[in-house]
This record gives structure tokens, C-alpha cells and sequence, in this order.
């Protein structure tokens, strides 16, 4: 095991470096193609493109390599199959691309026609494919995906050592045709994978409205972490080790994936962590491990979310991270994730109620609503930067108040005539509206249960039926707070989002 671990770091690092050099290789090609015809664009952009994915690949699979060490055995020797031959495709493109005894067109030409003709079949951008796809298949594998193809992969595994016969590639010592992990060790643990967690889906798809801090006047900033850092394997043990049993629930990228943040639970009690990795000016990653527990979160810039840690050494907060988004909408997005799986983790002691609260947003309207027969607040923000408007759904009362169960982005749609329709005194439909769910129990379709699958909202009290059906009549919304009652805005209303104590 100790040395598939020393193997593995090996090939993690070798993971990152390849990734690097395909992002080179991608840049020279792109200047390549500005000195050519146009004719042959159509081949060069797609090897271009296909090296540009098989750079995020990569560091994808680095990156889960970082989680997912008891599984490094089950992919040491498919990437010791891969990364030699990989590299030395980069390496080719880089010599061609680099002799200057001919001219650009005729450097492309021969680079194309010499590499498409070392595996008949194959041409030069198909190749890329191939190891892309391979790539792919590593990270299902990583994943426990029920669409893990074993013999897909094995197939891709073998065109790979053909391709590395003709190219005078020594093949890897430990590796021979066939099948490299035996079908039962993939089944071991296979279908005892939990349920999709929602935290899963929430970057999976875009929100209808896309505010870019850019375009309303704010400087781009870039993303920092401040560690302590330690090198790849190398993680102190006072960070602990890692679980056999790993979910990783998403990953975001900052500066062209220069940062990443990736959010999993481990262990027992399945409490999420975060793994940041960063690459230094030599290109070398570097990376640390938080729980959320461990962490806080506030909104600094307006467009910057910070990470702070305790340093027990100084006995204050310090700086862990400064992620810089390039839009609105993702900025809640990861804020309202990040509080959400801290409050619910069971390693949280407390969550200070200021974390709930996102800063630079001004509290439109606030009522009481029943929610999938859940008692909730009901919060329209406007973003002080962006003038961006969202609806939030959180905690009425109870130990998780303050935690977030749904928002939904208002879109310039959602103040036409037609998307609201007040269906009684205290029922309000609202049509085509687009939650992103932050609770595991929690059932929008709930909400949809009539003909026309309008999303209903119940208010606990008529006059916030009637106020919020006022404010969205409004051609565009008023700076001031609005609010249902003077019950309603008792200490049990929030500020902030909010869960409920009864998801849980």
C-alpha cells in the first residue's frame, strides 16, 4: 500500500504537470493558427479544443486523487499507462511547433500528417479524444459512477499500448493487456453509495440570470489562498487523515483553475471538508484541507467571499481563502451552500447568525410563509452591486434558523402581468419560477401540485399576500423594506436565509 501511495503521488503530480504543459502546447497552437490560411482551421481548432478539455481532465482527476486516496490503487496503472504516452504527443507538438528551419504552414503540415500517421486510424485530434475519454472513465471510476464502463476503459487502455508500441514507448512494467483491477473490487463498496445529495446539483446547472460584476463597474480581483499550504501528500497530521468512505460533492475553479475548491463529506458522520489546491508561480500545487466547521465565511469585496480559520498559535482569525467570482449569481450560490452544509454538520458547534446574512444586499420584503408544510421565512434581497433580485426561502424558528432552503433569481420575466397570479388571500402562484434547493427533505415539486405547475406560496398572513403582490406590480422595486406586520418581524424573522430545524 505504501508504495502505491508513493506511486500515486507520483502520478498526481505527474497529472498536474501534463495539465500545465497542455495549456502551453493549447497556447502555441492558438498562435500557430493566427499565421495560417483559414482552411485549415477546421482540424486545428478541434485539436486545440480537444487539448484545452484533456487540461481540465487532468487536474480533475489530481484534484480527486487528493480525496480519494484508498481508491489510488485502482488507478496507479491506468494513469502509468496514459501520462507517458500523453506526454510525449505534448512534447512532439512542442518540437514541430518550435522548428524554425520551416515555415508555420508547413510546421502545421508536417506536425499533423507525422503524428496522424504514427496509428493508422487515428488522426492527431482523435487521439486527444482518446486520451480525454480515458480520462473520463478515470473519474467515474474515481466516483463509483453507475456509468463506470470497465471494458470501455480497458478497451481505451489497450488502443493506448498499441499507440505507445509504435512510438517506441516502452510499456509500463506492471501493466498488460486485459484487465488491470479485478471486476470484484470495483463491486467492493460499489452499491453502498448514498443517495445524490443536493449539494451535488447545485452547480450542475446555470441560473437564468447571468449579472457579471464587470459590466456594473467592479475591478476584477484575483483569488487568493493563505494556507498554511503544504505540498501534495504531504498534509500535516494535525489536518487528520483521510476516510475510506469519500462523497465528493462539487468542485469550483478561480483563475483559469489556477485556485480550486472541492467540497466532500468523509467519515461516519459524513461532515463536509473542503480541499483547496493552488499553484504557485513555478507551477507546483499546493494544498490544505478545513472541515466547514472549522472555517467561516463573510463577503468582503463585492465580489470576493473570504474564508477565515482560528490560528490557535495567534488566537485570532486568519485569512484561509479569498474566492473572487465573476458573478452574482454564483456568489450566492457557494454562499448559501457553504453556510448550509456548515450549520448542518455534526461537527458544528455554533454558526455565529452573521454568516447567514450576505453582505451588500438590501432586505426588499420579508413574511412568514407554510413551505412543503414547513414554516419559513420568505426574503426578497436586492444586490446593492449588481441591482440583482432574488427571492430566499429560510428558517422560520427552531435550532436551524437562519439556514437556507431555497433562492430563486427574479429575471426582468418575473415582472411582466403574467407571472403572478394571486390564487387567494393567502395563496400567491408564481410561474416559471427556479428554485436551487439547499435541503436535503425539502420538496419544490411540492409547490407545483396544480394544473398548471405555477410554484405556490402560502402566506401565513393575508396583507403579505397583498404586499408582495404589490411589490412585483411595480415597474422596477423601491429601495425600502417592506414588511407583512409587526408579528412578522418579531426576532423569529431572519435577516438572513434559513433552514428548518425539522428538515434535518
Amino acid at each position: 500500500m505504501q508504495q502505491h501511495l508513493v506511486l500515486g503521488q507520483e502520478l498526481l503530480q505527474g497529472c498536474h504537470r501534463e495539465a500545465h504543459r497542455a495549456n502551453i502546447v493549447a497556447i502555441q497552437l492558438q498562435g500557430l493558427r493566427a499565421a495560417l490560411p483559414e482552411h485549415y482551421y477546421a482540424h486545428l481548432d478541434t485539436l486545440i479544443s480537444e487539448i484545452h478539455i484533456g487540461s481540465k481532465l487532468l487536474r480533475d482527476v489530481g484534484d480527486q486523487l487528493l480525496v480519494h486516496i484508498p481508491r489510488v490503487p485502482q488507478v496507479i496503472d491506468y494513469l502509468n499507462v496514459l501520462l507517458p504516452c500523453l506526454c510525449k504527443s505534448l512534447r512532439d507538438i512542442t518540437t514541430y511547433y518550435n522548428d524554425r528551419t520551416m515555415t508555420k504552414e508547413k510546421r502545421w503540415r508536417y506536425l499533423y500528417n507525422k503524428m496522424s500517421a504514427e496509428h493508422p486510424g487515428i488522426l492527431l485530434p482523435a487521439r486527444f479524444s482518446m486520451y480525454n475519454q480515458y480520462l473520463r472513465f478515470l473519474l467515474l471510476l474515481l466516483a463509483r459512477s453507475p456509468n463506470f464502463n470497465i471494458n470501455a476503459l480497458d478497451d481505451l487502455k489497450d488502443r493506448i499500448l498499441q499507440l505507445r508500441e509504435t512510438r517506441n514507448i516502452p510499456p509500463p512494467t506492471t501493466v498488460t493487456r486485459g484487465e488491470l483491477i479485478r471486476r470484484g473490487d470495483l463491486i467492493l463498496d460499489w452499491n453502498h453509495r448514498s443517495n445524490t445529495h443536493w449539494a451535488e446539483s447545485i452547480f450542475l446547472r446555470s441560473p437564468r440570470s447571468k449579472r457579471e460584476f464587470r459590466e456594473h463597474g467592479v475591478r476584477h480581483r484575483t483569488s487568493e489562498v493563505f494556507g498554511p499550504l503544504s505540498r501534495l501528500g504531504q498534509l500535516p497530521m494535525t489536518q487528520g487523515p483521510m476516510s475510506r468512505d469519500v462523497k465528493i460533492l462539487f468542485k469550483r475553479s478561480f483563475d483559469n483553475d489556477r485556485i480550486s475548491v472541492m467540497f466532500f463529506l468523509q467519515g461516519i458522520d459524513q461532515a463536509p471538508f473542503i480541499y483547496v489546491r493552488s499553484f504557485d508561480n513555478l507551477g507546483e500545487p499546493w494544498v490544505s484541507r478545513r472541515g466547514a466547521h472549522e472555517l467561516c465565511i463573510r463577503r468582503d469585496s463585492s465580489s470576493t467571499l473570504i474564508l477565515n480559520r482560528w490560528s490557535n498559535s495567534e488566537r485570532r482569525r486568519k485569512r484561509w481563502a479569498a474566492l473572487c467570482f465573476a458573478t452574482w449569481e454564483e456568489l450566492v450560490l457557494f454562499h448559501c451552500t457553504f453556510v448550509c452544509l456548515k450549520a448542518h454538520s455534526l461537527l458544528t458547534v455554533k454558526v455565529n447568525p452573521e454568516e447567514f446574512i450576505l453582505n451588500k444586499e438590501r432586505r426588499l420584503f420579508q413574511a412568514q410563509i407554510i413551505d412543503d408544510e414547513f414554516h419559513h421565512s420568505l426574503v426578497v434581497y436586492e444586490d446593492k452591486v449588481t441591482k440583482g433580485i432574488r427571492l430566499h426561502a429560510a428558517v422560520w424558528d427552531g435550532q436551524l434558523r437562519h439556514c437556507p432552503v431555497w433562492t430563486a433569481f427574479v429575471t426582468p420575466h418575473c415582472f411582466s402581468p403574467g407571472w403572478l397570479v394571486r390564487r387567494s388571500p393567502h395563496r400567491v402562484w408564481l410561474k416559471d419560477l427556479d428554485p436551487f434547493v439547499f435541503c436535503e427533505r425539502y420538496r419544490p415539486q411540492n409547490q407545483r401540485n396544480n394544473k398548471v405547475g405555477a410554484f405556490e406560496i402560502y402566506f401565513v398572513n393575508e396583507e403579505a399576500a397583498t404586499r408582495f403582490k404589490e411589490f412585483f406590480s411595480e415597474p422596477a422595486p423601491a429601495p425600502t423594506i417592506t414588511t407583512a406586520t409587526e408579528e412578522e418581524t418579531s426576532e423569529n424573522a431572519t435577516t438572513g436565509g434559513g433552514g428548518d430545524a425539522s428538515l434535518t
